[in-house]
């Protein structure tokens, strides 16, 4: 099974000041990463290719990076999750595109667990991380990111 997932969000801000949030990404002053309300960002190393990480059960490697355009992350697990996800920077006139895309192959137990948990879980962390980048910049979300019942279901189920 294939899985195509984009997440983006227009930021009234110069790419340059949008592609720096990319580059705080697992630092002590990660600017992008919706903590505390998730699984911090961490690696065993500064940003750069071949540093290795995740978040919560996400693992996954740094496979490339242009510091304040574009990162990408190959997956190393869960078990069943084939592909990658990264964030992208688009000058849009005098704003920004910000784009978060998960491009993968779901095999084994990835089958169950994308369309159950991790992709309800997913789309609810990447709305809080893009609404955190907007007010990184200094703008304001008029319409913050809400958890659906779901979500708040998994997250208790995943504490106890």
């Amino acid at each position: 099974m294939a899985v195509l997932n984009i997440h983006e969000r227009t930021i009234p801000a110069p790419a340059e000041t949008v592609g720096a949030l990319i580059d705080t990404l697992a630092g002590p002053d990660d600017r992008l990463w919706p903590g505390p309300r998730w699984p911090r960002m961490r690696f065993d190393r500064p940003l750069a290719p071949g540093a290795t990480g995740g978040h919560g059960p996400i693992r996954y490697t740094v496979s490339g990076y242009a510091p304040g355009q574009w990162i990408r992350f190959r997956f190393d697990g869960p078990r069943g999750f084939d592909g990658h996800h990264e964030f992208t920077v688009h000058p849009a006139g005098e704003a920004t595109v910000l784009r978060h895309t998960i491009a993968m192959r779901l095999h084994g137990p990835g089958r169950l667990g994308w369309p159950l948990a991790f992709r309800w879980l997913h789309d609810a962390l990447l709305e809080d991380s893009l609404d955190r980048a907007v007010r990184a910049v200094g703008g304001t979300v008029p319409h913050p990111a809400r958890w659906s019942p779901y979500v708040h279901l998994l997250r208790r189920l995943i504490r106890h």
